[in-house]
């Protein structure tokens, strides 16, 4: 049975008087991996903030127990600063990202500071090199070298390299300031910090805000192979789906716990309130019988029977109706049929002029962050543009609606198409305003109409008057999407429109989109929203675009067929690559010739022997793709344990894992020169 690390009990939080949650209690076990999920503002922040000690609950409003010696390590939504996430006085001034990595690393490096002061010891001129104070000195130096090696101090650097370049760093910014970070680099370089010192928990929220789909599938296979307790809270489901196994949903107050992954927890939850709502609808039914019985007899000959009833009924305990939480209600229409081509790119150069400065002192340079083909978007197609961050995804859309210049080339919209931009960073929003008048600037109508518009993007009340300077990143994203759905456009660019917005909303807005009949170019960092809508895949890599058909799972499966063939193709014999065969060399004595008839009988038993060779050879084939396909599996999964064991300094474990995956390799390779002969 695993042991219990972590133990929230009753835990209540009220904010301005406004009961948050009340009596949550939970547990986590060693190695659990666990997703606490709900609706933006319900509570879940502030949950991982009291677990990591920058909140206090209530008073009297429950407790947080750790196992006794329990390291834990928090990753906020948001890091301004280091100062209070390195649990002590804030970095240098001068600080840089390496430094705040080695920071992390302290216990190594005092132990690598102390085997250099030895060394020194050992080695300075006049040191005894015999006697008790010689043998005392090497035997302090032998007992630090060994607890270095176990904490993976020779592989220090290593393990710092590979955890930045994983979370998107260049090895060109290890030495970057930590002041001239940005906000979204402040929250990676936290993330790496929090993964380095390997806690026994990890508090993580909302983890992938600030990544990009490479470091978001590194660090899922990073979490996936490590030894910690996870608790997550994330709006990003493939990333849940992938990593936990067990869900906390925090609703209305309160938490319940459903065994399995995000997936898993929408089947359980829904058979869930289900039963809940058969159980409620069989009192209410029993209950209005019983109450009937107590009208028609309690003046009666069965009073008595009537009054015992009512006294039951009085202690009943009550069910409550199972409550559905409120969504996004958002509706799309395209009221114009554009043309058959929507958007069209002729030797599209995009980039920034006058920008790269000339180091003999002449005019600036242009900076180009993207080539891209010829290309064209149909009416009716749904574009999703991916690629790392900073490679130009934004610059591109910004380029197709004309609010930048390409800087060569052409980019040019088709007949009849009236677009809409979704800004990542909500820049259509005017801050000073208040929420209701963005509504009523974008589409004149009464204030009636604005409110029930609002209401449903889940302005209710007095909210309706709030500025939007004041209003938090989800609540931006839906008085953005509020907007977006007044314009009568039958081409939405959107940049990135599921940040921020919580399970529900990200559901509800995928939901309008496969609806809607008009054409989307969109930048989108989740996995699950890209499949369930994109016809084509636009990749943005290398200051390239290419296109791919179908959605990021198609992108995924496509790729996986070139690096096959590719790996085929280093890997068969030569002489497979050879041209033409030898011919064989008449010999003396050549045999008399055959009959027309031996002729016929040979030629019919070569094409017999010919189609049975072909026939084992498929099935050999498919055998052996099988048996490849099992093998890179494997290889991948020994890798991510790999990485884990040598951050965990599990020298033991890494030699095994090493043997392995060299038997492993060898195995597909020549599986590799099986599959290159079968299919030649």
């Amino acid at each position: 049975m695993a042991n219990t690390v972590l133990s929230v009990f009753n835990l209540t939080k009220t904010f301005h008087l406004e009961p948050i949650f009340e009596g949550v209690s939970f547990q986590l076990n060693e190695g659990e991996k666990v997703a606490l999920v709900g609706a933006n503002g319900a509570g879940k922040t502030t949950i991982l903030e009291i677990i990591a000690g920058l909140e206090e609950p209530d008073t009297g409003g429950g407790t947080v127990v750790r196992a006794r010696g329990t390291r834990q390590a928090y990753l906020p939504q948001e890091v301004a600063g280091f100062g209070s996430l390195l649990g002590g006085p804030a970095p240098a001034p001068d600080a840089t990202l390496w430094d705040l990595m080695l920071d992390t690393l302290g216990e190594v490096r005092d132990l690598q500071r102390e085997m250099n002061r030895l060394e020194e010891a050992m080695s300075a001129p006049g040191a005894p090199q015999t006697g008790p104070a010689w043998d005392r000195l090497i035997a302090e130096y032998e007992a630090v070298t060994e607890r270095f090696e176990q904490a993976g101090g020779y592989d220090l650097e290593h393990r710092i390299e590979q955890v930045l370049e994983g979370l998107g760093f260049k090895p060109r910014q290890f030495d970057t300031p930590l002041a001239q970070l940005s906000g979204g680099q402040k929250t990676r370089a936290a993330l790496a910090r929090a993964l380095l010192s390997d806690p026994d928990v990890l508090l993580l929220d909302e983890p992938t805000n600030h990544l990009d789909l490479t470091a978001i599938e590194w660090l899922e296979g990073f979490l996936q192979t490590w030894r910690g307790t996870l608790l997550c809270a994330s709006h990003d489901r493939r990333f849940l789906d992938k990593v936990t196994t067990r869900t906390l949903d925090l609703e209305f107050g309160t938490l319940e716990s459903y065994p399995g992954n995000y997936s898993k927890y929408l089947l359980l939850k829904a058979e869930r309130m289900e039963r809940r709502l058969a159980e409620y609808e069989a009192q209410q039914e029993q209950i209005a019988k019983t109450e009937e019985f107590i009208r028609r007899f309690k003046a009666g000959q069965r009073s008595k029977e009537a009054k015992g009833r009512e006294k039951r009924l009085k202690r009943l305990e009550r069910l409550h109706a199972p409550r559905n939480r409120e969504t996004l209600k958002l509706e799309l229409q395209a009221h114009l049929r554009s043309g058959r081509t929507v958007m069209a790119t002729e030797d599209l150069e995009i980039g920034y002029r006058g920008v790269v400065p000339d180091p003999a002192g002449g005019p600036p340079g242009d900076l180009l962050l993207a080539r891209c083909p010829d290309l064209e978007i149909e009416r009716g197609e749904r574009v999703a543009l991916i690629g790392a961050n900073g490679t130009g995804k934004t610059s591109l859309l910004r380029t197709a609606i004309g609010e930048l210049p390409p800087l060569h080339g052409q980019i040019d919209l088709g007949h009849n198409v009236d677009y809409a931009y979704y800004a990542q960073a909500h820049e259509g929003l005017d801050p000073t305003n208040r929420v209701i008048d963005e509504i009523l600037y974008t589409l004149p109508m009464t204030e009636e109409s604005a409110r029930n518009l609002l209401a449903r993007f889940l302005f209710t009340g007095d909210d309706v008057y709030k500025r939007v300077g004041d209003l938090s990143g989800g609540e931006r994203s839906r008085v953005a999407l509020a907007k977006l759905t007044l314009l009568p456009a039958n081409f939405l660019l959107l940049d990135e429109p599921t940040n921020h917005l919580d399970l529900g909303a990200r559901e509800a807005l995928e939901d309008v989109l496969s609806e809607y009949q008009g054409t989307l170019l969109f930048v989108s960092h989740d996995r699950a929203f890209i499949d369930s809508l994109a016809t084509q895949t636009w990749v943005l890599d290398n200051a390239v675009i290419e296109a791919f058909d179908g959605n990021y799972s198609d992108y995924q499966e496509e790729l996986a067929r070139r690096r096959r063939e590719a790996v085929g193709a280093e890997l068969a014999p030569a002489a497979s690559r050879r041209p033409g065969t030898p011919g064989a060399r008449p010999g003396k004595g050549a045999p008399a010739p055959l009959t027309p008839r031996e002729e016929q009988r040979r030629r019919e038993e070569a094409e017999r022997a010919a189609q049975r060779a072909k026939a084992a050879a498929a099935r050999k084939l498919q055998e052996v793709e099988q048996t490849i396909g099992a093998l890179e599996a494997r290889l991948n999964l020994l890798s991510a344990e790999l990485d884990a064991a040598s951050a965990a300094s599990d020298i033991a474990l890494v030699t095994d894992l090493g043997l392995e995956y060299q038997q492993l390799a060898e195995e597909l390779e020549q599986k590799y020169g099986e599959w290159e002969k079968l299919a030649s």
